[in-house]
């Protein structure tokens, strides 16, 4: 059988993480830390942040100069669709919502133009569990 999100976690390194936050207490800068020490490049989009991770802070999906292969979403569900539509117009391969964040709607939205949809599962979990298992 297929393993869909071990394909995505192997395939698309440059994540873009939307609602990534300086604060360290904050789920969003731990889960970004961690796929930073496994080899991803994270891409901060955040208004209210210039900097976080080492990384210059865009505003929006749209302010990203370079290609994302996922767009990982740390946001509340009433802001899924409008970061759907910018993934689109930037050509990710795949929306992630992190746990706790689903929009039916906005999934089938990003399904119907290509995208591949992971939604409620912590990226960070799915990771460890695929591939730092298997070096213990």
């Amino acid at each position: 059988m297929s393993d869909a999100v071990r394909e995505i976690l192997e395939n698309g390194k440059t994540l873009a993480v939307v609602g990534l936050s300086s604060k360290v207490a904050r789920p969003s800068h731990g889960v970004s830390a961690y796929m930073q020490r496994h080899g991803y490049r994270v891409i901060p989009v955040n208004p209210r942040e210039e900097s976080v991770l080492g990384e210059k802070c865009f505003a929006s999906l749209d302010a990203v100069p370079e290609t994302v292969d996922t767009v990982v979403i740390f946001r509340r569900s009433e802001f899924v669709p409008e970061v759907v539509e910018a993934a689109i117009r930037k050509g990710a391969k795949t929306v992630w919502m992190q746990e706790g964040v689903i929009h039916e709607d906005a999934a089938q939205r990003a399904r119907a133009a290509g995208l591949n949809v992971v939604m409620d599962h912590c990226i960070l979990k799915e990771h460890a569990k695929r591939f730092v298992a298997e070096r213990i």
